[in-house]
């Protein structure tokens, strides 16, 4: 009866050490770290949504330029005075 406890015990502590609750109690009982860890994940999480805008607008100017090349009537020329500002405002904000 007592190894079967003793194995519990021991079974339940290393499941509990796997859990890393110590580190985690030590965590939230220090306020700065677990801002500072916020703060450099939302500075993360800024930058990578820039990226990812960025890379998407890229995307779709290419495929709108691509799109003007059909020459289709009303489409083509929406989409040609639309890269054309885009392409002005690249060059105006590259002085």
């Amino acid at each position: 009866m007592y190894r079967l406890l003793n194995k519990k015990l021991d079974q339940i502590s290393f499941n509990m050490e796997k859990t890393k609750i110590k580190e985690y109690v030590e965590y939230l009982e220090h306020p700065r770290k677990m801002l500072f860890s916020n703060f450099m994940a939302g500075l993360a999480r800024g930058f990578g949504a820039s990226i990812g805008f960025t890379l998407l607008a890229a995307f779709v100017i290419y495929l709108l330029q691509y799109i003007v090349k059909w020459n289709l009537p009303v489409i083509g020329k929406f989409i040609s005075e639309i890269v054309n500002i885009v392409n002005n405002n690249l060059k105006n904000a590259g002085r």
